[in-house]
């Protein structure tokens, strides 16, 4: 399989997933990556800022997800390139017994994943090659791992705004939220254009123009759609930074909202 992905890997266009592995400091990417992430943070100073918060949102909400949610079993859609602080790890620092599948549709991920995404001998890390546009294949595939009789976490990190269509963006995570059970949770991030404006705008043009997939960011009141069903954890649909802030926490909103919701 890594052969097959290494055939398939363009390292010509940017790529999202080596983007923002750049931004976290990573290694795993390639001079077209980082050329366009240089100059997307000179259009937006603060996107390597929420690169980070959004990291810092993973590992709060997964942290809750798991301790006070009781969940044990996570689909990670939208993995992106291994660094620091990875579902798997928050969630089996927790509990170790937890059931990790990660999924996505980027060849340079699937290499990384299968050799750096390993789990605690209580629990279990799958990989999934999937694209976020086919739910039910990822969703037949988490089958293997989840038991999806029992609560699932769906997380949605940074991942959602690459459905460029609404229709199809809703039906895409409505139809992931009817397949787990009561007791479970959605958490998504998702790029927002009414914070920083001007930049958010001139971030997506520029992407848009130079890399994949394509981007479409969407505003506070479009974004807490997603949740419609479930009922939101507070503080709701807020800046990644804003969501249950700790001591590492930054005081600057990015454009990013985010939000996680219990299916009742």
């Amino acid at each position: 399989m890594a052969d097959r992905a290494g055939q398939n890997l363009d390292t010509s266009t940017p790529h999202s997933a080596r983007l923002w592995n750049y931004w976290l400091g990573g290694k795993d990417n390639f001079q077209p990556d980082r050329e366009a992430g240089d100059a997307i943070a000179g259009m937006l100073p603060s996107i390597v800022t929420l690169a980070r918060e959004d990291r810092r949102f993973l590992r709060r909400s997964v942290e809750h997800m798991v301790r006070d949610g009781g969940i044990r079993q996570i689909l990670d859609i939208g993995t992106g390139l291994p660094t620091a602080d990875n579902t798997h790890q928050v969630a089996q620092d927790v509990a170790p017994e937890t059931k990790v599948v990660y999924v996505d549709n980027d060849p340079l991920v699937l290499v990384h994943a299968r050799a750096l995404l390993s789990g605690s001998a209580e629990g279990e890390t799958n990989y999934v090659e999937a694209d976020l546009n086919d739910p039910d294949e990822i969703l037949r595939a988490a089958r293997q791992t989840l038991d999806f009789s029992q609560p699932i976490a769906l997380t949605l990190l940074g991942i959602v705004h690459f459905l460029r269509d609404d229709d199809t963006a809703y039906e895409v995570v409505r139809r992931l939220v009817d397949a787990v059970p009561t007791g479970s949770y959605l958490a998504i991030a998702h790029g927002c254009y009414d914070i920083n404006t001007a930049e958010a705008n001139r971030i997506v043009d520029f992407w848009n123009e130079r890399g994949t997939p394509k981007i479409k960011y969407r505003s506070a009141k479009e974004i807490t759609a997603f949740f419609d069903g479930l009922t939101l954890l507070e503080p709701g649909v807020v800046p990644c930074n804003r969501w249950r802030p700790d001591a590492h926490t930054g005081d600057v909103d990015v454009n990013q909202y985010c939000g996680v919701a219990v299916k009742e």
